[in-house]
């Protein structure tokens, strides 16, 4: 792709420890994009207070990127939730066997996994022009693909990445017809050493479990080579594609 049409604002949501390093290695590697890192609790000093599971706050970037005079050039989504922890006994783990399943832990994971990224594009859609280049990224898993699927369990999780895999197919598809210049992608940055799967790395080969700071190499030289001819691909963090 042509390097000059990277000029412009890029939003990277999600300030764990992927999203950190992706904004990090984004403006390392594309100095020409201004890149604001967006979160729950970010302080201004930090980047942007983004909840994407927060109308009110989805309605606020909104209205803040329609002021700021910058085109938007880039947005990638970095939130997800596979586990979580609470003292008050409310803590989710991935499913085993069916009996695990429970009705809050689906849909907690669907409202983080599915809707928020299609929430999120939304959101920014206002933003867009026909005639600019546009690129929406969002970090999706293999373990989302029903084709790949060989081992089962993890319910959610599985079904809400799933899920997100075919809104942002939609919406790969009619964004190719009302913003030809747009790619929208869905990228898996393999198993990656942060708080999301370290309970779970007891199995993955030293080699095979990547530090922030690779995988966010690693897919931002896969999303910097995209373009609409490739618009709404499943992509992993070496560049291949993913079956759905």
């Amino acid at each position: 792709m042509i390097r000059n049409c990277w000029n412009g604002l890029a939003l990277v949501i999600g300030a764990g420890g992927i999203g950190r390093a992706l904004a990090t290695t984004l403006s390392a590697t594309v100095p020409e994009l201004d890149v604001v890192l967006c979160g729950r609790s970010l302080q201004p000093s930090e980047g942007w207070p983004v909840d994407v599971e927060s109308p009110e706050s989805l309605l606020a970037l909104q209205s803040r990127l329609l002021a700021d005079s910058r085109p938007l050039r880039l947005v990638v989504n970095a939130t997800g939730l596979l586990h979580r922890t609470s003292s008050d006994g409310a803590g989710m783990q991935p499913e085993k066997r069916l009996k695990q399943v429970n009705t809050d832990h689906l849909l907690a994971s669907y409202a983080i996994n599915a809707m928020a990224p299609l929430l999120l594009a939304q959101a920014v859609e206002p933003c867009l022009a026909r005639s600019r280049p546009f690129h929406f990224a969002s970090l999706s898993a293999r373990v989302g693909s029903i084709g790949d699927n060989k081992s089962g369990g993890w319910y959610a999780y599985r079904g809400a990445k799933a899920a997100q895999n075919m809104y942002l197919r939609c919406l790969s598809i009619e964004w190719a017809r009302r913003f030809p210049l747009s790619t929208v992608l869905l990228l898996h940055p393999g198993t990656t050493d942060t708080a999301l799967s370290r309970p779970f790395q007891d199995f993955v080969p030293p080699q095979s479990l990547f530090s922030p700071e690779r995988a966010a190499r690693y897919l931002v030289d896969v999303l910097l080579a995209q373009g609409p001819q490739e618009t709404g691909s499943f992509l992993a963090w070496d560049g291949h594609q993913i079956v759905w």
